[in-house]
């Protein structure tokens, strides 16, 4: 069936406007409309595309999600060489630089320099024939790179088609891939919690993402460019200065780095130098140097090139961030939330300016995959204020006798067991009630909303109490000879009002139902609805402590496999955290409510015995009325979505829960169509 001019111009339109907000939002950084209608948008012309397959092209906003995996990379021959630069690492090698593109140019006064960060990334091509985005390709040997057309079109900073009409009918532009800081932080940190690989540094990311078959696995990373540059111009015509061809760059769609700058002579180049490299940690993407260009594009092909290099450019090199030494020993550091991770000591050397000593090995996983031992030569690399890493282990400068570290059985910080359960790859340490090194956030965590709820205790003041050596344990804030309208009084911005008032809300939280204690307790993987679950099976702390010692009796409790249930009998086998809870229920600090089964209020075949999720805002009840309606009809709630959930109730801003539930086949229920299943 033919496709109407009406579809086709609605086709068009939503492409046009995507195209816009993708400008706004991945080159500007100033999007004009929120995340929900840039959906709605993409979703009708995906479906648009999905109902006349020949509305579909390459260019299209939604081939950015990746399209199909390739077999190989194709060759690509740049039509202009990609030349690399030569460095110069000191301020005299700049001025010897300067000199010599005044002395061929036969000049005296101070040449005008384009300046620029040197981006850490992976330098790519990108041609555009008639305004449209026709092949990309790495820079490769500067004659020949390869085909990376179908990874390039998933970043959201590269337009599809370029904006305006006064642009050349062939334009080739020359650009930086990278992967920002934040973005490269989060990919390894989630790689991590998954056991996956991760990467050394922004570099070798980016150019990881770009060396995928499967563009799919390139959209998922959060990649960005900055254009620096043009090759082959063809039909058409740029300005005659680099900094003003920049701008006509920007004009086209092309996000260009907010940095550059022109400035004059050498003294204009190392002041720019200086001032980058001061704000250099600042920057939301990786640096190693600055570039100087002779602005001008006659003065440029007047000075030419050497075999390999431009004589009109130049790299500027920041102090190195990767170094060698020698691992020492390995210690093992306790953090806020108990996880215990391994600390190379090494060597003492110069990495970027600052003396390095010691490395984060992240946890058992990196240490086991990098295959760190005591004695290896290793890189190690510092990245602004990042803690410096242990990178990779040379191998071949290992020595016999090189020693791998183990974990320890207990905590460093308290002596309770540390554990580290099959399949993960962290280890905590278990005493959370009691480990000086979790202090601060168990005691934030017992306070919490959804744990005993003490209104008016918040973070801050926490804080004080911690450092003021007034509290060690959640037991010490219903002791009256430690906190007292005195003591509370005595912390900074606390008034005896305010102070009166705390100590009102300490009292109304002395007597919490079994369930939010469990969850303010802190066991691993505890949360909400696991918690309601032990309180609703076991019905006093007593049987629950009883019963801690044999997991498989955990496991008869909905929402307890086998690793919570790991987790629950590691708690309570650790002496301190049971010190902790004595204090806290055996003189009555905190009197606990008994909690005993719900009844079922009735038989109901389409609940009783079903597993529930309920996720997002609901507009007629809140997610705890709508747990306790499950319950009474006999329904389990769990806290996450699994093969084994039978429903997902969502209501607005469901989150990854209900893309879960579609993944699985799970049946999803909105607000209305679980009132109708409550009532059937």
């Amino acid at each position: 069936m033919a496709v109407s001019e009406s579809t086709r111009k609605l086709a068009a339109r939503l492409r046009d406007q995507i195209s816009h907000h993708d400008h706004r939002y991945y080159v500007l950084d100033d999007p004009e409309i929120p995340d929900a209608e840039y959906d709605r948008l993409f979703a009708a012309l995906l479906q648009l595309e999905a109902e006349h397959e020949e509305l579909r092209s390459p260019n299209s906003p939604t081939q950015r999600v990746g399209g199909k995996a390739q077999s190989e990379f194709a060759s690509v021959t740049h039509g202009i060489a990609m030349l690399s630069l030569d460095n110069a690492f000191a301020e005299e090698q700049v001025e010897s630089f300067n000199q010599r593109v005044l002395d061929r140019l036969e000049e005296t006064g101070p040449i005008s320099y384009a300046v620029e960060p040197k981006l850490d990334g992976t330098a790519v091509s990108i041609r555009y024939e008639s305004g449209k985005l026709a092949v990309a390709a790495t820079r490769g040997d500067g004659r020949t790179g390869e085909d990376v057309t179908h990874n390039i079109r998933t970043i959201g900073a590269v337009p599809m088609s370029l904006s305006g009409s006064d642009y050349p009918q062939v334009l080739e532009v020359r650009g930086e891939v990278f992967m920002p800081v934040k973005g490269f932080e989060e990919f390894n940190a989630h790689a991590r919690e998954r056991g996956k690989k991760t990467f050394a540094n922004p570099r070798n990311a980016a150019a990881g993402s770009l060396r995928q078959l499967d563009p799919k696995v390139a959209a998922s990373r959060p990649l960005s460019i900055f254009i620096y540059g043009v090759g082959v111009v063809e039909g058409g015509s740029l300005p005659q200065q680099h900094s003003e061809t920049l701008a006509a760059l920007a004009g086209f769609g092309f996000r260009v780095c907010p940095e550059n700058s022109v400035v004059e002579g050498a003294e204009g180049c190392l002041g720019y130098y200086r001032a980058i490299g001061e704000r250099r940690k600042e920057l939301a993407y990786e640096i190693d140097g600055v570039v100087y260009k002779v602005d001008d594009y006659g003065k440029q092909k007047k000075l030419g090139f050497v075999s390999r290099a431009p004589r009109w450019a130049i790299a500027h090199k920041y102090p190195a961030q990767e170094e060698m030494t020698k691992v020492l020993d390995v210690d093992w550091q306790v953090g806020r939330t108990g996880a215990v991770t391994p600390v190379a000591r090494l060597e003492p050397v110069l990495v970027g300016g600052v003396t390095v000593s010691n490395a984060t090995l992240h946890n058992m996983d990196e240490l086991e995959r990098k295959d760190v031992r005591i004695g290896d030569a290793v890189v190690i690399r510092r990245a602004g204020d990042v803690i410096p890493e242990v990178v990779s282990v040379v191998a071949k400068r290992r020595k016999k006798g090189a020693r791998r570290a183990k974990l320890p059985a207990r905590c460093p910080v308290c002596k309770s067991d540390v554990s580290r359960p099959e399949g993960e790859a962290v280890a905590r340490c278990s005493g959370g009630l009691y480990c000086s090194a979790q202090r601060k956030e168990a005691l934030k965590h017992f306070v919490s909303r959804r744990a005993l709820d003490i209104e008016g205790l918040g973070s801050k003041l926490i804080d004080q109490l911690v450092d003021s050596k007034i509290i060690k344990t959640p037991a010490d804030l219903f002791d009256p000879a430690k906190v007292n309208t005195e003591s509370l009084a005595a912390l900074d911005r606390m008034a005896e009002k305010s102070a009166e008032n705390l100590m009102v809300a300490i009292e109304a939280s002395r007597k919490p139902t079994l369930a939010r204690f469990l969850y303010a307790i802190g066991i691993r993987e505890v949360g909400e609805a696991t918690a309601e679950n032990l309180a609703e099976y076991f019905g006093t702390l007593g049987s629950l402590r009883t019963a801690s010692a044999d997991p498989e009796a955990l496991q008869e409790v909905p929402d307890v496999g086998p690793v919570v249930a790991e987790h629950i009998q590691t708690f309570f086998a650790q002496p301190h955290n049971i010190e902790v809870i004595e204090k806290l229920v055996g003189a009555n600090a905190l009197v606990i409510a008994e909690s005993t089964p719900r009844e079922v209020e009735r038989t109901h075949a389409a609940i009783t015995g079903k597993t529930f999720v309920v996720t997002g805002t609901l507009s007629g009840m809140s997610r705890d009325e709508a747990k306790g309606e499950i319950r009474k009809r006999g329904g389990k709630v769990t806290g996450s979505v699994s093969k084994k959930t039978d429903f997902l109730v969502f209501g607005d801003k469901p989150g990854s829960k209900l893309e879960k539930a579609q993944n699985l086949g799970v049946t999803a229920l909105d607000e209305q169509g679980f009132l109708k299943l409550l009532g059937s």
